[in-house]
């Protein structure tokens, strides 16, 4: 069984996630600034507390945690996003920094802290999205966004160049349309393909096994647009 960490787990895919590994016995850190939706599983695979990707303090917990509990951790899922839409002329600085805080610096910060902690054979597997792909197409108001998704498969191509000889693999998942709560704020009535469960039950089973053919690989994982 795997030592799983799994962000942005309060609700949509990761609270999925969370689930469908416990359930098959895996341990599970799942980690969101709301704990209460995981915490109310009371699933005793499931470890939860409150955490904030742009707080240090609360990052300094999880490291605390594997350090003592764990020692190793096989899976890091960078799931965990902010989403803006708003069009491009009204957003402010602060507002475009606080969409990078969760979807670059935090997993930029969160997957650092981890890799001492992985092994070969690892895994890191990052969400993005459709948004974040070269020559997709793109949608008015998501410039933050998508942009910011955009960066982070180039962080995980440089990431899985620098730590090749590790053993420890790096791959992302550009999502195109899964219904969730996200969804539905950027395309309101919206109806999309996949549900949140679907698309749990793909990451988590490439999660598992997809090291073992890609590296610095960047997916989509997309039947409809968006």
């Amino acid at each position: 069984m795997k030592n799983i960490i799994i962000t942005g787990a309060s609700r949509g895919i990761g609270y999925e996630m969370a689930k469908l590994f416990a359930d098959e016995g895996h341990q599970v850190l799942a980690l969101s600034r709301n704990e209460k939706p995981i915490a109310a599983l009371n699933n005793k695979n499931i470890h939860t507390f409150s955490c904030d990707l742009c707080n240090p303090s609360d990052l300094v917990k999880m490291t605390d945690y594997i350090t003592k509990t764990w020692k190793k951790v096989d899976v890091l899922i960078n799931n965990a996003g902010k989403l803006l839409n708003k069009p491009f002329a009204e957003i402010s600085t602060q507002e475009f920094e606080e969409v990078y805080k969760v979807n670059v610096f935090g997993v930029a910060e969160i997957t650092r802290l981890v890799i001492p902690f992985m092994i070969n054979g690892s895994h890191v597997v990052t969400v993005s999205s459709m948004g974040g792909i070269q020559g997709s197409m793109k949608f008015p108001g998501l410039a933050a966004y998508s942009s910011s998704k955009g960066a982070v498969i180039t962080l995980s191509e440089l990431l899985a160049e620098e730590y090749k000889e590790s053993g420890i693999a790096f791959n992302v998942l550009a999502l195109g349309a899964v219904q969730t709560e996200m969804l539905e704020e950027a395309f309101p009535g919206y109806q999309a393909p996949l549900t949140a469960i679907e698309m749990a039950t793909y990451i988590k089973d490439f999660s598992l096994t997809a090291n073992k053919f890609y590296n610095g690989k960047v997916l989509q994982v997309s039947s409809s647009t968006p």
